[in-house]
């Protein structure tokens, strides 16, 4: 038995930013009340896992203002207008690690807050690294960290790692890593989905 999905009545636009928008839905299910979802409206992002030739992973460490803290994460980005998340994880990667990838793999990705956003979060793997920075975005001050794969499990028990985008991301490579190439690409490529949903090489 599947869930019901209810009718959107009415749209009520309440806030339009540079980045994020906010919308009012008004829905219902059959003759049923009416109910509404505020839902944030955002035009997707990406995550990425850079891995070094010796199979360490570079991570981030910036002030995040909403938490009021310094998190530990991977490196993310917001998708700008007419961009491609493969090519947005490639400016991210150069903007906040300082590196450009030989070698950039799809891993799939994930809803980071389905209950109230539209954001949809693209996983790259991203490999071949060669030293190539572009300026970063004003307001930020990034610290890049070399990780090892065997310390994910802890700094996420610790909390140490508290980025839920970040830990998914992570805990996907590691696995994606071990299970299909340590160093070696091999049959990866052949695992991974084209953008229409057929099997495909990248």
């Amino acid at each position: 038995m599947r869930p019901k999905r209810p009718t959107t009545v009415s749209i009520n636009r309440k806030y339009e930013g540079n980045r994020i928008s906010l919308r009012v839905d008004t829905a219902r299910f059959g003759e049923g009340p009416e109910f509404d979802r505020e839902i944030v409206e955002h035009p997707g992002s990406v995550v990425l896992v850079p891995i070094t030739d010796d199979g360490k992973i570079l991570l981030i460490r910036q002030y995040r203002q909403a938490a009021k803290k310094i998190l530990l994460e991977a490196s993310a980005g917001t998708r700008e207008a007419g961009e491609s998340p493969e090519r947005t994880a490639h400016r991210e990667l150069q903007e906040e690690v300082g590196y450009r990838a030989g070698k950039l793999i799809s891993i799939g990705g994930s809803w980071v807050a389905p209950g109230y956003s539209t954001e949809y979060s693209h996983i790259y793997i991203a490999t071949e690294l060669e030293p190539a920075s572009l300026p970063s975005d004003d307001g930020e001050d990034i610290v890049v960290e070399e990780i090892e794969f065997d310390d994910l499990h802890r700094l996420i028990a610790s909390g140490e790692l508290e980025d839920q985008m970040s830990i998914a991301a992570l805990l996907s490579a590691q696995y994606v890593y071990r299970e299909h190439f340590k160093g070696e690409f091999g049959d990866i490529y052949r695992l991974l989905p084209n953008d229409d949903g057929t099997q495909g090489c990248y």
